[in-house]
């Protein structure tokens, strides 16, 4: 017999197909790292984060003037590039002490949405230039919220011993939980206009202040708004501060954290012939090699064999970010169920979860998950005496679902477990489904089987967890679009196997010792 004859023919086009796969999936890793320098290690670069805002008003079909703070270089943060799109509007970069970016058209009618984009390098390298502090200006109120503010001010004043102090021991008392009159009149009367009222609280003490706006920086962020801060002048150096409800620490100990938008205490945006105007932000974190060669390679992300979701607007990244991470939780899923032999409920349900661990935190996202679906199943468990349709049960069940999840968010805040809050990233059709699923199998197989698949799941959607969180498989998954091709013909390379599954030779364990 010649060796063709011994060929499996059937396979010949799956082994052709998974040659081809890996072929070009290896080809793309390889022509991105050695033509791009994007690095196939993660951590051997500098962070690069891709931030782009978005501004959307209603035209009134006159002349139109937008104009927009945008950030400078600061400690931390280096501007690399700066783009806007813009179709029919004229772009301008104004640069100076109070950098903006100016759209301007002759006529614009109905809704418009312009765009924005930085690449900013985390740097730390320091920024020598301090700014200036403003003017003190003379403040007044009336009666009775002037005896209010002279009466806080003077209470925290001698609790303090310098400027920052002082705002510190100011931001301690409006945050408090149980505030005093005084605190509670002016809480309630100036309401959404307290950040302003803090400064000009400052400036009767004789400190210069002003009100700044700050970006939260979170890798895969969309539909982000900027976050009122408060910068203090004490001499010529100045510190930034957060608002009453967040965290009273200096931003100055974790630059990396938060990227200071606008720092004069000018408006964000202004907006001339138009109405209705707002402001989101997008972000991305990414690594790039040397800095010397980052402005070139960003220029150069348009190749035709680049393919790269860079060149995407950066909301659409930042979902891409998490998309992409799913083959390679489904890939563990195919390794499990197919060569180790664990039993889970439903196929790729795992991966979802271990996607809502990635939100929630593993110890939290499972002591929610174990939560949920145990309470889950004794409503249900109730559910089926009422003998309910199909679709009536688990419409119940997901109403009930998602009752659940609000009771245990609620009751997580009210002890102080802010943790909990994030049992709100659960898939809930999925809960619901899965609910149903375990309930029925209670029923028919008992409770044995429930533990089996039940921790089946939970152990894949672990292993998945640890692999797509895994920051070097998520800088690999981000950067090369070439591990999807390497992924697919792995999970063919497995479809096509027909052997023992791990679990199952436990079965021959008796042979082994005769």
């Amino acid at each position: 017999m010649s060796p063709v004859s011994r060929i499996n023919l059937p396979r010949l086009p799956l082994f052709i197909i998974v040659a081809v796969l890996l072929v070009v999936g290896i080809f793309l890793i390889l022509h991105r790292h050695w033509v791009y320098e994007v690095p196939l290690m993660y951590g051997e670069t500098q962070t690069i984060w891709s931030v782009e805002a978005s501004v959307e008003f209603a035209a009134y079909g006159e002349p139109v003037r937008v104009s927009m703070a945008r950030p400078g270089d600061q400690d931390g943060f280096t501007i690399l590039k700066e783009a806007g799109a813009s179709p029919g509007y004229g772009l301008n970069f104004i640069e100076g002490d109070d950098p903006r970016a100016e759209w301007t058209i002759r006529a614009a009618d109905g809704h418009q949405e312009l765009f924005y984009r930085a690449e900013i390098l985390v740097s730390q390298q320091p920024v020598l230039q301090e700014l200036p502090a403003p003017e003190i200006r003379a403040v007044s109120w009336p009666e009775p919220y002037a005896t209010a503010v002279n009466s806080v001010l003077s209470r925290a004043y001698a609790t303090s011993a310098d400027n920052y102090s002082l705002v510190r021991e100011l931001l301690k008392r409006f945050g408090d939980q149980d505030p005093d009159q005084d605190i509670q009149l002016l809480k309630t009367h100036f309401g959404e206009r307290l950040p302003q009222l803090l400064v000009d609280m400052l400036n009767k003490a004789r400190v210069s202040a002003t009100l700044v706006y700050g970006l939260p920086l979170e890798d895969g962020r969309r539909r982000q708004q900027l976050v009122t801060m408060l910068r203090v002048w004490s001499g010529d150096s100045s510190e930034v501060f957060r608002l009453p409800g967040e965290p009273v620490e200096s931003l100055t100990r974790d630059p990396e954290s938060m990227l200071l938008w606008e720092q004069h205490g000018a408006p964000v945006l202004d907006v001339m012939g138009g109405r209705d105007s707002g402001i989101r932000f997008s972000m991305i974190k990414r690594e790039e090699s040397t800095y010397a060669n980052i402005a070139e390679n960003l220029s150069s992300q348009h190749d035709f064999l680049n393919f790269s979701i860079h060149s995407l607007p950066i909301e659409e990244q930042a979902m891409f970010k998490t998309i992409l991470l799913i083959p390679i939780g489904a890939l563990i899923v195919c390794i499990l169920r197919v060569l180790v032999g664990i039993r889970t409920s439903g196929t790729f349900m795992p991966v979802l979860i271990a996607l809502a661990f990635i939100q929630t935190s593993l110890v939290t996202g499972l002591v929610g998950f174990l939560l949920v679906v145990a309470t889950g199943l004794l409503i249900r468990s109730y559910l089926s005496r009422l003998n309910l349709l199909l679709v009536a049960r688990i419409t119940a069940v997901i109403i009930t679902v998602i009752a659940i999840i609000s009771i245990f968010s609620v009751l997580s805040f009210k002890v102080g477990l802010t943790e909990g809050l994030k049992i709100t990233f659960f898939p809930m059709i999925i809960l619901s489904w899965t609910i149903e699923r375990m309930s029925i199998l209670w029923e028919e197989e008992g409770v044995h089987e429930v533990v089996v698949q039940g921790g089946g799941s939970l152990l894949t959607a672990v292993l998945a967890y640890w692999a797509m969180n895994d920051p070097w498989i998520r800088h690999l998954t981000f950067n090369f679009i070439g591990i999807q091709f390497v992924v697919l013909a792995l999970v063919l390379m497995i479809g096509s196997y027909t052997g023992y599954r791990l679990l199952e030779l436990r079965r021959f364990a008796s042979f082994g010792s005769q």
